[in-house]
């Protein structure tokens, strides 16, 4: 298990280099007041520690991505690890703490609003879209996935539905209540629960000695799917999520210095991809090669090989303790998701979040429209979620991009990874034969390539007119200051 162990080396090593350098590249400001100061309301602006904040935003960040996705990316062999540790490092990471950074000093503005300012205002409704979408289809494979966890870890015992209905109740109190009287008060404890959960995995291979994969780039996909443009978006929450652009907002409104931003953003998407590292070689090393996960994963899906592997590596006890970890993650990332939806939708259309009435008419019609979303097939929701997810990424990247070049910093962390990922998004719905054009591999990796060309042209057209202006990049809080 050479490859395993030194990609997660690589993962944290990867958190005090680059991760540095990427907060040298920033700059942040300790001496500026944050939105949990400027704009605190008691309800979404709430001052609140680093670790809690830490917590929090891995159990934002990670549903069921760094689990389920790993799990199906794993039938690709070992180029898995390499897409998570160099996805993670240098792309997913990157977008996070830029995301939540350039949200906190835009008084912790979601995507929509920062890709109308850095992208133009046109952006905002196409961003407005598909963040909505985004956000409704998490919000619904959360309900889904741990709802199938749950169901299979008590033999069917309780029917699906009512699993399914008591996990929206739960996500309505906490789309609803003040962010510190739910998501702040139990999210630690939740975060204890997974961390142990995936660990004990990983310490449990190691210990056992289990025949983890080393590293190979042959395609292993039993169906002989091809890795490009596919692994991007089968392993996306692991390595580069754009769903965590709707996520980081939420923290961006309670951090209380610039400078923790690094430990919050970067350091939990590191945390993500070990996580993702040991999920994807759990995956690997446990069902007798990649025959025997694609035989499991046609009987059972991904909650099946959970539920068997955590049986398998930590007994009964420990299993099902590891099951209820898996459980925490879809189901603390749902909550956020429709919390985020309903905060994007109010400030979109100026409606105040202060009373619960004016929450419940925001949040209820997104509740009604993913119930129906439930009754879809998983996969096919998985497939739309996937596009949506790196379309998301992409956006934000482009919007990190353009805020490094016009403060005439190295714009290149990010632009690099939006070019590539650009690519990526076309080829992958020119290739698609579900939910796309059903083109030829070839074919589609060439129009991604050509369209990440045209895409770049154009950001550097517009960057290089807004650089002439006097483009505000970061909100006013002067003001705050003097009162203070």
């Amino acid at each position: 298990m050479i490859t395993f162990i030194t990609c997660i080396v690589i993962l944290i090593v990867g958190y005090f280099t680059y991760g540095k350098f990427v907060e040298k590249v920033f700059i942040p400001k300790d001496e500026r007041p944050t939105p949990a100061y400027v704009n605190a309301d008691g309800v979404d602006y709430v001052p609140m520690s680093t670790p809690k904040n830490s917590l929090i935003q891995l159990l934002n960040i990670a549903g069921t991505g760094p689990v389920f996705g790993p799990i199906v990316g794993a039938l690709y062999g070992p180029v898995a690890f390499v897409w998570i540790v160099v996805g993670c490092i240098f792309a997913g990471a990157v977008h996070d703490y830029l995301t939540g950074m350039i949200s906190i000093r835009n008084k912790g503005a979601h995507l929509p609003e920062l890709a109308a300012k850095f992208l133009g205002k046109a952006m905002k409704h196409v961003v407005n879209i598909f963040a909505l979408l985004l956000l409704l289809l998490v919000g619904t494979v959360f309900v889904s996935s741990p709802a199938m966890l749950i169901n299979n870890l008590m033999d069917g015992k309780i029917a699906l539905s009512i699993i399914v209905a008591v996990i929206f109740i739960y996500y309505i109190l906490a789309t609803l209540l003040p962010v510190d009287k739910i998501i702040g008060r139990f999210y630690p404890y939740f975060g204890a629960l997974l961390v142990i959960s995936a660990f004990g995995i990983g310490i449990s291979m190691i210990v056992k000695g289990s025949p983890i994969p080393e590293l190979t780039f042959e395609n292993m996909h039993p169906a002989n799917l091809p890795i490009f443009p596919l692994i991007f978006f089968t392993i996306t929450c692991g390595a580069l999520s754009g769903f965590h652009a709707t996520q980081t907002p939420i923290i961006s409104r309670t951090t209380k210095r610039e400078k923790e931003g690094r430990k919050i953003f970067y350091g939990m998407m590191i945390t993500e991809g070990i996580i993702a590292m040991i999920w994807a070689a759990a995956a690997m090393s446990l069902f007798g090669g990649y025959g025997g996960l694609n035989e499991m994963m046609a009987a059972g899906g991904p909650a099946a090989v959970v539920s068997e592997a955590s049986i398998l590596m930590l007994g009964s006890i420990g299993g099902t303790l590891a099951v209820l970890g898996v459980i925490v993650l879809p189901i603390t990332s749902g909550d956020t998701a429709f919390r985020a939806a309903r905060m994007i939708i109010a400030d979109y259309f100026k409606f105040g979040q202060a009373k619960f009435v004016s929450r419940l008419w925001v949040a209820f019609p997104l509740f009604v429209m993913s119930y129906v979303l439930t009754k879809m097939d998983f996969n096919i929701l998985w497939r739309y979620f996937s596009w949506a997810n790196g379309v998301t990424a992409v956006i934000a990247l482009w919007v990190a991009a353009m805020y490094l070049f016009l403060d005439r910093k190295n714009h290149w962390i990010a632009t690099i990874p939006a070019s590539f990922m650009t690519s990526m998004v076309f080829s992958y719905i020119i290739y698609e034969p579900n939910m796309g054009f059903g083109q030829d591999v070839a074919f589609s990796n060439a129009v991604g390539i050509l369209a990440a060309f045209i895409v770049t042209a154009i950001f550097f057209a517009t960057a290089l007119k807004k650089r002439g202006t006097n483009f505000l990049l970061d909100e006013d809080v002067t003001s705050y200051q003097n009162v203070k």
